[in-house]
């Protein structure tokens, strides 16, 4: 008893500020929907939605080579083997190999970006700028996501919250300063978007200058090998954050062919708010990893099951919560981000968040399954859940959900995949503790 007690201590000293970090770190999307909404209305919302995809494969990138060689670093730590030193460093030079094409595509041709997501010529006005700082910026994006995930499974989750949530501050403050005050308009907020992620480097790197720092940059060989593992640790994380750009991309080309612009900058509100209720998953996912690696490695099989169990009570506790608020004030959300009073884009927003809030009660424990699957090296099966919940689930539902029933199968497509995939978790992770 008392040692399950140490580690629920330890549970919570982990997640709780893992929480409040990924909540600071979603808080700039709702910020920057807001202002954008202040500044440009129903084009501005929509130009936003349609380049989210973008930053969802950025953080693809960068989210699974972080916590893929995170965990490993963690998982050979506790097995007394060195050979995971070098992971950091291999990290830092991959996610800058990733960032190259990023950088190219944003200066050279923002406006087929968009074009490609479906803008028309309003929208193209409005986001090529905004697109064009903030794809320049990937490097910063996917160093931060590095920075972090070594720093706290370095046992130091509070550097990495505090990083977390002040880059989102930075980012709220500058948002407003330079949309509204300096008049800057959308550019502004790219640049506000682009420049937080340097804030969160920079508190991160005090935690180098710590005497129980164990993580260091050195000089290396790059190794393609370890760069592997972390992919294969690391591609649940990648298929998460994939999962959101092709859910963004297969909903916005469905919506735009249904409800045109009001009906994406509808759902523009609901997929930014979604990203906050999301952020509380990933914050116990990513909170609970080191220990669940930590013990893993170590072979206390039990101990890390039972992490997994604390993991999935909390998520079912914030679902439910988050739940009540979305069926209760579903207006009262859509109006905080409808400037212009679009009664057409109100209707579909509010109809819209009763039924694709649903999927919250599946979602997080399929969050948290996954993030195990793949805290524990089977690969696989983390693999066949994120590849279902994330790309072949949504696509084949919603394509069929919207030919049959319009809007109201777009909202319901991501319940529905959620709920096959948590029958998936619950086979996966139905295994007789050693």
């Amino acid at each position: 008893m008392e040692k399950e007690r140490s580690l629920l201590k330890r549970f919570f000293g982990y997640v709780i500020p893992n929480i409040f970090g990924m909540l600071g770190m979603s808080a700039y999307v709702l910020a920057d929907t807001f202002f954008i909404a202040k500044a440009h209305g129903t084009y501005g919302i929509t130009a936003l939605n349609l380049v989210l995809p973008i930053y969802n494969i950025i953080y693809a990138f960068g989210s699974m080579t972080a916590l893929g060689a995170a965990t490993e670093y963690k998982i050979l730590t506790a097995q007394g083997d060195s050979s995971g030193e070098n992971n950091f460093s291999n990290a830092i030079f991959f996610t800058a190999l990733f960032s190259i094409p990023f950088i190219f595509a944003g200066v050279f041709i923002p406006e087929k970006i968009l074009k490609i997501m479906g803008a028309d010529v309003h929208i193209i006005e409005v986001g090529t700028v905004y697109t064009r700082i903030f794809m320049t910026f990937t490097p910063f994006f996917m160093w931060n996501y590095v920075l972090n995930a070594f720093v706290r499974n370095d046992n130091d989750p509070k550097t990495a919250m505090v990083a977390t949530f002040s880059s989102s501050i930075f980012n709220v403050i500058f948002d407003y300063i330079l949309m509204f005050p300096l008049g800057m308009g959308m550019p502004g907020a790219a640049l506000a978007t682009a420049c937080s992620p340097v804030v969160g480097i920079l508190i991160c790197l005090t935690h180098f200058l710590k005497n129980d720092s164990k993580i260091k940059f050195k000089v290396i060989i790059p190794s393609l090998s370890k760069q592997v593992m972390a992919c294969k640790l690391g591609f649940s994380a990648f298929i998460g954050e994939i999962s959101s750009a092709v859910i963004l991309l297969v909903f916005n080309s469905l919506i735009l062919k249904l409800s045109g612009n009001d009906g994406v900058a509808a759902y523009g509100v609901i997929a930014n708010v979604y990203i906050v209720t999301v952020s509380i998953f990933n914050g116990i996912t990513q909170g609970g990893q080191p220990l669940i690696s930590e013990t893993y490695g170590k072979g206390q099989i039990k101990d890390s099951r039972r992490i997994l169990k604390y993991s999935w009570i909390m998520a079912e506790i914030f679902a439910v919560l988050m739940l009540v608020v979305m069926m209760v004030f579903p207006a009262q959300i859509t109006n905080i981000f409808n400037s212009e009073n679009n009664a057409e884009m109100a209707k579909i927003a509010v109809g819209g968040f009763r039924l694709y809030f649903l999927c919250l009660i599946f979602s997080g424990f399929n969050i948290v399954g996954i993030g195990f699957l793949g805290a524990t090296e089977q690969a696989l099966k983390s693999f066949l859940a994120s590849i279902f919940r994330g790309l072949i689930g949504v696509v084949v539902i919603a394509f069929i959900f919207a030919e049959f029933l319009g809007m109201t199968g777009i909202w319901l497509t991501v319940p529905m995949v959620e709920m096959l995939t948590m029958i998936m978790i619950v086979i996966f992770t139905s295994v007789k503790e050693n």
